[in-house]
């Protein structure tokens, strides 16, 4: 892949959250989500690239664009053959509520090296980069957390596990709170909670829970990118879905995933968007006289650069934004 990609990639994260950002807190999921997936969708014609979408809004009769299978980028000018994951609006039920942690994400790989994961729930472990080569997913919590504390040289109880506020991992929680650790929950949004697990300044040192199987190959990644590590297992919940993994040339749909089963290669390109504000970036913030204000991130696994930027946009000059 091309390094001027990664920043192209960033325009197509800023317009989608510029775009839901609108709809902040007036309890409408289905137009925040449209909103960004239009205008992310339009952003991507202006990419020098041949893209496929491995991971998007469903399958080819579910999503309207952004579904399984189409085209994206500007073919004509040539560019990269990639694979393609994205998520609009990480977070719909939280723009719709005002809440916290809502992003718009892409994560590109060559072709061939994301994951098809299928919609489904997937089983997903992360640590920062001293703990990688270190985690084993089939570990009981009260080991994983050791593990995790030694490579951070942190005591037990200095170790801050994120999860999300589920019924499905009480039994998780409490072992965590048993083991003397340290509990973060969330809501919505476990693409930008994994990531946190990997940047030191959150104070954050390992992600744990059953999540999508989707949102879990966006955030490997990222992880890649930062030199983290990350274990996964697919969990089908019925015959159906079990044979949907076998389709995908996973003979055992419950195996163990590494990072490198979710994301092949030594390149990937990561690029995120806040929408509301997060454990990661900063949201959308209209400053007045038609400036509004966005905080992304963008990162390369192949040169482990990660870029914070800051971008002020004059929204009477962005035609793609459906509420202008």
């Amino acid at each position: 892949m091309e390094r001027e990609l990664a920043l192209e990639i960033v325009r197509v994260t800023e317009m989608a959250a510029l775009a839901s950002s609108h709809w902040m807190g007036r309890g409408k999921k289905n137009e925040a989500d449209g909103a960004a997936t239009s205008a992310m969708r339009a952003m991507f014609d202006t990419i020098n690239m041949r893209g496929t979408v491995v991971i998007g809004e469903g399958e080819l009769d579910e999503a309207p664009m952004l579904y399984i299978g189409e085209k994206l980028g500007n073919p004509e000018a040539g560019g990269p053959e990639v694979d393609v994951a994205v998520d609009p609006l990480e977070g719909t039920t939280i723009v719709a509520k005002g809440h916290n942690n809502a992003m718009s994400v892409i994560a590109i790989g060559d072709r061939g090296t994301l994951l098809h994961a299928p919609d489904m729930y997937m089983m997903k472990m992360a640590v920062g980069k001293r703990a990688a080569g270190q985690i084993n997913l089939y570990d009981p919590v009260d080991k994983m957390i050791e593990v995790v504390a030694k490579a951070n040289n942190k005591r037990v109880q200095d170790v801050t596990v994120i999860i999300q506020e589920r019924d499905r991992h009480q039994a998780i929680i409490d072992a965590i709170r048993e083991k003397g650790a340290r509990v973060k929950l969330f809501g919505d949004g476990d693409v930008g909670a994994a990531i946190a697990a990997c940047l030191p300044h959150t104070g954050i040192d390992l992600f744990l829970g059953i999540g999508g199987a989707p949102e879990g190959v966006i955030s490997a990644a990222a992880i890649k990118c930062l030199g983290g590590d990350m274990q996964a297992q697919l969990k089908p919940q019925n015959d159906i879905e079990r044979e949907r993994c076998i389709r995908m040339g996973l003979v055992n749909p419950e195996q163990l995933l590494t990072l490198n089963d979710l994301v092949k290669g030594d390149d990937a390109i990561f690029a995120a968007t806040g929408v509301s504000d997060g454990e990661l970036l900063q949201g959308v913030r209209y400053l007045g006289d038609d400036m509004v204000e966005t905080h992304s991130i963008v990162m390369r696994a192949q040169t482990k650069t990660i870029r914070f930027v800051r971008a002020v946009h004059n929204t009477e000059h962005k035609p793609n934004l459906l509420w202008k």
